[in-house]
């Protein structure tokens, strides 16, 4: 979790992040993380009516981040072979590219 906190999450143009996972799968540890990083108080700040959702499910379900943005365009990962670290940094160019203002102006609130 160490390496996936050190990616500054801004939720500025993300209307929407559904988690969904078996916790009794052995391949949702990136899932996991992945919900822990973008549910952290500092990245909830960045947009409050962000809907973060922590799906839960005892089916052997694959595990599965959606995100929707804003503009309505939807980014979903298939969290099954992924890291958490390239999950965020998959998330964070989606963002950036969509905002990259929000980056600047948060990269300079940290120093």
């Amino acid at each position: 979790m160490a390496a996936a906190a050190r990616v500054r999450v801004v939720l500025r143009t993300v209307k929407e992040i559904i988690v969904q996972f078996c916790p009794f799968e052995s391949n949702v540890r990136g899932a996991r993380e992945f919900l822990a990083a973008v549910g952290t108080e500092k990245a909830r700040l960045t947009n409050s009516n962000c809907r973060i959702v922590a799906d839960v499910k005892h089916d052997e379900t694959e595990p599965v981040v959606s995100v929707t943005f804003n503009d309505g365009e939807r980014l979903v990962m298939k969290a099954a072979n992924l890291t958490s670290r390239e999950m965020l940094s998959f998330f964070h160019e989606r963002c950036f590219a969509k905002d990259p203002q929000a980056y600047e102006k948060a990269s300079k609130k940290s120093h």
